[in-house]
């Protein structure tokens, strides 16, 4: 292996380092994420409900105030038919009573319904809350916890970050920008090793001459179908 794929190795291995430190800290940060958003969820429920319960609440009123009309309208009915003289007269007011009494019956049993999806609705509201009380303090300790552990992840970061550096300044600038650029078009794997003719980072077969010359180690190369970065090394015996 020559000393330009022997530093570019040695810069990768620390960018995975670094790769998964980054991921370390996003898993832990979207743990707390989808806690925060399924309360948000919940608060949301709960607002719903409450938005029903009062709409529920206002065609209730509205009901009531009919009912209390109809029933007016019903006395006011009854006294008039002590004054009327023909049948005629006491027919049509009769029928007047008799529908505004149906009515009335009708709105009373949809009052009755509404009052019982209230309660129900109350019902339901006091479990979501008393769910997202409890969510909201498995919330404030996870957040505590996420903080704590992001910290001792990120401790090393630092030291990993100044290294880097240090390993890039010995890679000449356009050499540098090719590693930088496979390693965002080619999941953070930008230089691999070739085995038996294959490469690592696609898995396809390279043409025998140039694999012939890859082992004489004088020479850089590309992958002809990933374009990563190739280099041989043979592989340990633990790998074997």
């Amino acid at each position: 292996m020559n000393e330009l794929i022997a530093q570019l190795v040695a810069l990768q291995a620390i960018d995975l380092e670094i790769d998964r430190i980054d991921s370390a800290v996003k898993s832990e940060q979207d743990r707390l994420d989808d806690r925060i958003s399924a309360l948000a969820e919940r608060e949301a429920v709960i607002n719903q409900l409450q938005e029903e319960m009062t709409s529920h609440d206002q065609e209730r009123r509205t009901l009531e105030d009919e009912v209390a009309d109809k029933m007016n309208h019903v006395r006011e009915r009854q006294s008039k038919m002590m004054q009327v003289q023909t049948g005629r007269e006491q027919t049509a007011l009769l029928k007047e009573i008799e529908d505004a009494k149906k009515s009335v019956k009708d709105n009373e049993e949809k009052i009755i319904s509404l009052m019982e999806s209230i309660e129900k609705l109350k019902g339901r509201i006091e479990e979501e809350q008393n769910l997202l009380k409890g969510e909201k303090q498995l919330v404030a300790e996870e957040t505590e916890e996420v903080g704590t552990n992001i910290d001792k992840i990120n401790k090393g970061k630092k030291t990993k970050d100044n290294g880097r550096k240090r390993q890039a300044k010995q890679i000449k600038e356009n050499t540098l920008r090719k590693y930088n650029t496979l390693r965002e078009r080619r999941n953070g794997l930008a230089v691999v090793n070739v085995i038996d003719g294959v490469c690592q980072g696609c898995f396809m077969a390279i043409p025998p001459q140039r694999f012939n010359m890859l082992l004489k180690g004088d020479t850089m190369f590309d992958c002809p179908t990933c374009q990563r970065i190739m280099y041989h090394e043979p592989p340990s015996e633990e790998d074997e």
